[in-house]
């Protein structure tokens, strides 16, 4: 076990990467009045940066490592408590059913363009859940169920976080060319744009109606997060077990080798809330918990990852996140127009 003060440096140093991320958020509120990039993406963009000019010493790396693995687990269990069964009675079956067809399906196209274009399988999987499900947040959850690397991280969550902003820009006028009613745009708004708070801003300006359908409609991808997980976590210990072959000894594979005990517990999370042991106010401290917990392992992710070699694959995994992404576009008009919402 490592020694908890060894952990106390790289914990400041990743402290301070997020200060500096909600510093600079705090000035695009000032200078734009919106803050066009989050300070989750902002920490690991600045991360990435000062590891770009500085590697940090070796007494920072129990600290950094500690942050870039186990609070992002937390973190990901804390996610569980954001997401209740009363969301998925609200929608009605046959939007829950579309909306959940539409992210596997994305899920697979998405990978499908990713390994075409020859990107590695685990930054393919990476792309796929933060294109299907919700951004960097989706991406932050599923990189320790595969076991990704701090370079794929980060390279998916930059990529992504750019088209977030662009969605978010695009949205509207996407919607007012092919004149979509107050409940459609919602639902395209909410099963398109990446994250809850862009959700939001793409929806806002429309009207109430919309910014209602488009939230309760992003809940539910939202929640495909645990399925997705636990799915992944199993092919992941699966295909270790296979690669491992005659060198692994014989047996099955238990429980915990086949689920993380985060994903366990954010499903756990999930149940909890649904029956309503978890307190109504306890949510958004938990959700906020969440939130300073991510960035710092995003800081971390950062401060783990040289820029340069993210620059190499760069215009790959940008050709991946943009068809992905219209890919996405095109399988949400085609359920919209499937269920003639009106």
């Amino acid at each position: 076990m490592i020694p908890a003060r060894s952990l106390i440096p790289g914990l400041i140093a990743c402290a301070a990467v997020v200060l500096a991320a909600v510093a600079v958020q705090a000035l695009e509120l000032r200078l734009f009045g919106r803050g066009w990039i989050d300070a989750i993406v902002l920490a690991i963009l600045i991360g990435a940066a000062i590891r770009s000019v500085w590697t940090p010493p070796a007494a920072l790396r129990p600290g950094v490592e500690f942050s870039a693995r186990t609070l992002l687990e937390i973190a990901v269990v804390l996610l569980g408590a954001s997401v209740s069964a009363a969301t998925v009675i609200a929608i009605g079956p046959g939007l829950l059913a579309g909306t959940a067809a539409v992210v596997v399906l994305a899920l697979a196209i998405s990978y499908g363009i990713g390994r075409l274009l020859r990107l590695p399988h685990r930054m393919a999987v990476l792309i796929a859940c933060g294109n299907a499900i919700c951004g960097n947040s989706a991406i932050a959850a599923v990189a320790p169920v595969i076991d990704a690397e701090a370079k794929d991280v980060s390279a998916a969550i930059a990529f992504t976080a750019v088209l977030g902003v662009a969605v978010v820009l695009l949205l509207p006028l996407l919607g007012a060319a092919l004149q979509m009613t107050d409940v459609r745009y919602g639902v395209l708004a909410g099963l398109t744009v990446y994250a809850v708070p862009q959700v939001l801003a793409a929806t806002l300006p429309v009207g109430a109606v919309a910014n209602q359908a488009g939230t309760l409609i992003k809940l539910v991808r939202v929640l495909m997060l645990g399925p997705v997980c636990l799915g992944l976590a199993i092919l992941t210990a699966l295909r270790r077990r296979r690669d491992e072959g005659a060198a692994a000894p014989a047996g099955t594979l238990s429980l915990h080798q086949l689920v993380p005990w985060f994903i366990i517990g954010f499903l756990l999370m999930m149940a909890a809330r649904s029956m309503g042991m978890i307190p109504v106010a306890a949510v958004p401290v938990m959700a906020d918990a969440a939130k300073v917990l991510t960035a710092l392992s995003m800081a971390a992710l950062g401060l783990s990852t040289d820029a340069r070699a993210v620059a190499r694959s760069g215009f790959r995994i940008a050709g991946v996140v943009i068809l992905s992404l219209l890919a996405l576009l095109a399988l949400a008009l085609a359920l919209i127009y499937l269920l003639a919402l009106t």
